[in-house]
């Protein structure tokens, strides 16, 4: 395993993030606990420490296992996050970004995850119907009193993350030290906007779908017979495989994966792993199998010509995964 510092955290995590999403009951392509536990056992075994999951995934089931499983193991050395905003009942007030919200989940999630401090809380999502200023207060408050260590964004509008790290530097609270977002081979529009924002801030990046939810693993004709892949297309409406330059960089992911004998989900990890970027790509898998593949991808060399090759065929398509 390779280790990275987190943004401006200081935190030493490893350069791959396992996404939780998978543990619990909420879908037919879901883990149960066995195999949840199964899952993450491997990966500290192959020197993963940093675990990303959040309230909504199976609606806590997500954190429970994830808590179960550290709470054998040294928990000083694991990186744990979790999320807030999504909506967690019928209760309006279990969602969003209010303080009441916010100090109720996170009590809430710690006692899943069986701690009393989260390394790195984020907010799943922008929250049109609070002001920022009244989220940020109640995150460094959750801060000072010891049950945050960091806080962290995902997806959103780069204007609107500037505009919360202004705030928090005016206002002298805790302010965001990563951000979640859509980002791989077919989707690079945070290039734009919110990468330089980050770098700007020394902000640590960790994508979410960095394989493009399996559009990055097989031919792209093959993408949607499966039930992930129908899934994140259908139910979701991201459209990985439709931007005009997606197909020849399908393509061409597969040819390199086939000079260089390895998988294409492969060659898209070892594009990030080499990318100026990205941190730590948040895997989420439901196969100890790929899980090992993914870790092996650390090994390969992708020279500048590859990266150029890889990413030439781009061209811009609609900003998705904010809302």
């Amino acid at each position: 395993m390779e280790y990275t510092t987190l943004g401006s955290t200081g935190i030493e995590v490893s350069k791959i993030c396992l996404g939780c999403m998978s543990f619990g009951s909420g879908d037919e392509w879901m883990l149960d606990r066995d195999d949840s536990e199964a899952l993450i056992e491997r990966a500290l075994e192959l020197g993963i420490n940093f675990f990303d999951t959040a309230n909504v995934y199976s609606t806590g089931e997500s954190e429970a296992i994830l808590g179960d499983v550290l709470g054998e193991y040294d928990r000083d050395e694991q990186v744990v996050a979790t999320k807030v905003f999504g909506e967690m009942g019928d209760d309006p007030n279990r969602q969003g970004l209010s303080r009441k919200a916010i100090e109720q989940e996170l009590s809430a999630s710690l006692d899943r995850l069986g701690m009393d401090t989260v390394d790195l809380y984020q907010i799943h999502r922008w929250d049109y119907d609070t002001p920022i200023e009244t989220t940020l207060r109640a995150l460094d408050d959750a801060v000072r009193r010891g049950q945050v260590r960091h806080i962290g964004a995902s997806s959103m509008w780069a204007h609107q993350f500037q505009r919360a790290l202004h705030v928090s530097q005016r206002e002298g609270l805790a302010r965001f030290e990563t951000m979640q977002d859509l980002y791989h081979l077919t989707y690079r529009e945070e290039e734009r906007e919110m990468y330089p924002v980050c770098e700007q801030w020394d902000v640590g990046v960790i994508p979410w779908s960095p394989l493009g939810a399996g559009y990055l693993t097989r031919p792209h004709e093959a993408f949607t017979r499966t039930t992930r892949g129908e899934h994140e297309k259908e139910n979701i409406g991201l459209p990985y495989d439709e931007g005009p330059g997606s197909r020849e960089i399908n393509e061409r992911v597969q040819e390199l994966a086939d000079e260089k004998g390895v998988t294409m989900a492969q060659i898209a990890l070892a594009w990030h792993f080499e990318n100026e970027y990205t941190d730590a790509p948040i895997l989420g898998t439901s196969s100890i199998e790929h899980l090992e593949a993914a870790v092996e991808a650390l090994e390969i060399d992708l020279s500048a010509s590859e990266m150029e090759y890889l990413e030439e065929p781009y061209e811009p398509v609609p900003v998705y995964g904010h809302e």
